[in-house]
């Protein structure tokens, strides 16, 4: 239970929106759940305790609209808002203006967002702190060809060119360079479109690694000076920066290096007094992690590292947010077992051309180790105007085999009908060998099934 949040309003959509809702249950919260009118009917404004329409369809007249959020949260008399992960979750001016207004924010402080948010200056945190990062320019990329040449030559080819206020989704302000010329022109268009995506062109540079593999690390911090990490997660397989399946413990990582890593981790979050939930995520190639952002929310794939250690992120996140002391110190948390999860999208699993419309038929997996995170149901109507994403599948074994054989009959055991989903997509990687070894770097979607 908490002390001070008697109730809190849910600032998402879809499955987070539910899952979030189910954390406060357990800790005795009331629940406002807001909702455009394109999902007056989804399941999570069902089952909420009260529920509020802060806007048209669109995101931006919706989800995305601070006032709207806000007086949402005071006409409803809540303590607590909670952003959950996407849509305002990362926005420092948001989390301000929660604060400003008396509310509580479930997540950092603002300042530590912005810092977070912006990759230059998150590198220079990191560094101070003693987390390995990725050779790069340590801070704006100038304007003289000169200059950026020399950089560029330091640093060594190929390079990777970032805007500093990208997220990286759908690989918007990311360029790769593997020549001088090259480097030259890529900077001018990365420049052009990291304004126009992020209204902010300033940009960096950094060593491209050729055939990394996606791994980053769950913390949890409090007001206290308490830090502690949960471990590693895999998320290599995944398309144009998106991921697509993720997984607990990460393939390969030995007990020391997950010790290592995410001790320096913890001790980042107390250098720079983070609150809350965050993800550390890096780069591992040969044996070396190199961080390149911090997230600064609950991830969408946090559920496989509740499955391992049975700790419940959001209540955790919750209750750290109502001022509480984390349960639980380093040597408390045990990792059990391997977790796999699959992104379930409503889209063509060849095309990726998303798939709104009317869900005729649906059916949960189920059994030993299957879990569902799912907001649709029979009849639900996928709207058009969100990401695609209408739930996970996560397995849990013993050991990766185990739960590598669960996720192959629970994705068979799925029944989505009505509109198209990627499960056939799902079943192939899962069933791929190469999968099966733990072996696939980010590049493996792209280079073995041409999805670019």
């Amino acid at each position: 239970m908490v002390e001070n949040i008697k109730k809190l309003v849910i600032a998402n959509r879809g499955e987070i929106a539910l899952r979030i809702l189910r954390a406060c249950r357990q800790l005795g919260i009331s629940t406002v759940a807001l909702h455009s009118e394109a999902d007056r009917e989804a399941k999570y404004v069902r089952l909420a305790d009260e529920s509020v329409c802060i806007g048209p369809s669109a995101a931006a007249e919706s989800y995305l609209n601070i006032a709207s959020v806000i007086a949402a949260a005071e006409v409803t008399e809540a303590q607590a808002i909670h952003p959950g992960y996407g849509f305002l979750s990362e926005n420092p001016d948001f989390a301000e203006r929660v604060e400003q207004s008396g509310f509580t924010f479930v997540g950092p402080e603002a300042e530590t967002i912005r810092v977070m948010g912006d990759k230059i200056s998150a590198i220079a945190a990191m560094k101070a702190a003693g987390v390995p990062c990725v050779p790069g320019s340590d801070g704006p990329v100038p304007n003289d060809p000169e200059e950026i040449l020399a950089i560029g030559r330091k640093i060594g080819f190929p390079l990777m060119i970032k805007a500093t206020g990208g997220g990286g989704g759908g690989g918007k302000g990311m360029r790769v360079a593997r020549s001088e010329a090259e480097l030259l022109e890529n900077i001018e268009m990365t420049k052009k479109e990291a304004a126009a995506a992020f209204g902010n062109d300033v940009i960096y540079m950094e060593r491209f690694l050729e055939k990394p593999r996606h791994v980053e690390f769950q913390v949890l911090a409090d007001t206290h000076g308490n830090a502690v990490h949960l471990g590693d997660r895999d998320c290599s397989m995944q398309r144009r920066h998106q991921k697509v399946i993720e997984e607990a413990p990460a393939p390969g990582i030995t007990d020391k290096q997950r010790q290592e890593i995410g001790n320096r981790c913890a001790e980042a979050c107390r250098k720079i007094g983070y609150r809350g939930a965050g993800t550390f995520e890096f780069l591992y190639e040969d044996g070396e992690f190199f961080f390149i952002e911090m997230n600064t929310r609950i991830q969408v794939e946090h559920p496989v590292t509740e499955m391992i250690t049975g700790i419940d992120l959001l209540q955790e996140q919750i209750r750290v947010a109502d001022g509480a002391k984390l349960q639980f110190e380093q040597k408390d948390i045990q990792f059990s077992g391997h977790a796999i999860e699959c992104r379930l999208n409503a889209e063509d699993p060849d095309t990726f051309v998303p798939s709104p419309g009317r869900i005729t038929q649906y059916h949960m997996a189920g059994g030993p180790g299957v879990r569902v995170d799912s907001h649709v149901y029979s009849n639900y109507f996928v709207p058009p105007y969100y990401d695609s994403m209408i739930g996970k599948v996560i397995t849990y074994g013993m050991n990766r085999q185990e739960a590598l054989v669960r996720m192959n009959g629970a994705l068979q055991e799925m029944v989505v009908e009505g509109i198209k989903t990627n499960l056939p997509l799902h079943l192939r990687l899962i069933r791929d060998p190469n999968f099966a070894k733990g072996e696939c770097d980010i590049h493996y979607l792209e280079k073995q099934y041409g999805m670019s």
